[in-house]
């Protein structure tokens, strides 16, 4: 019976024992979950930080590129307008009555006698009739070009380019910004 109750407090001692562990178990375990939940929740401020970051990041860039092609659209519409009104302006230019040219002709081989004496002078087809022919000039050729007149000297040296479409061109370039602004304000 001795030998009973020596079995007895080794186990009754064991099972104390094993209380003791398995409640210091327990304690471990509930602090090693603490320390994850509180690792969790770190992760997850730390995630939605960025993520709200990586939102406006988005968000601004989604902005910026709505109003660049905002820009670009209003860019082109104004571009297209102005080279409409280039064209219409050049045809304007170009089917103006004969007398019209003719004086407008007139004015350029004044203004070319101080440069070229004795002209070779370029001219659309049918306006040979619209060049003055008070100066002297090398010849008259009739070719295929818009209206205006281009003037070579005889070694051919010297070319001026008179056409309507080249001075139009010129004009265009120099004054594009106060064109843009009495179009678009």
């Amino acid at each position: 019976m001795a030998l009973d109750k020596v079995v007895g407090n080794i186990l009754e001692s064991a099972k104390k024992e094993a209380a003791t562990h398995i409640a210091t178990a327990e304690k471990e375990r509930a602090s090693i979950l603490q320390q994850a939940d509180e690792t969790i929740a770190n992760k997850k401020k730390a995630q939605e930080k960025e993520l709200e970051i990586a939102l406006k990041r988005l968000r601004q860039q989604e902005i910026s590129s709505a109003e660049l092609e905002a820009k670009r659209i209003i860019l082109n519409a104004k571009k297209e307008i102005l080279d409409r009104s280039h064209a219409e302006t050049l045809k304007e230019l170009e089917s103006m009555s004969a007398a019209e040219k003719g004086r407008i002709y007139s004015k350029i081989m004044a203004d070319a006698k101080k440069i070229i004496s004795k002209p070779k002078v370029l001219c659309p087809k049918g306006e040979a009739s619209l060049v003055p022919r008070e100066s002297e000039l090398a010849s008259v050729t009739e070719t295929d070009m818009g209206a205006g007149l281009v003037l070579e000297s005889q070694d051919g040296t010297i070319r001026l380019d008179y056409r309507f479409s080249t001075i139009l061109g010129s004009v265009w370039e120099k004054e594009m910004k106060n064109v843009s602004n009495i179009l678009f304000g």
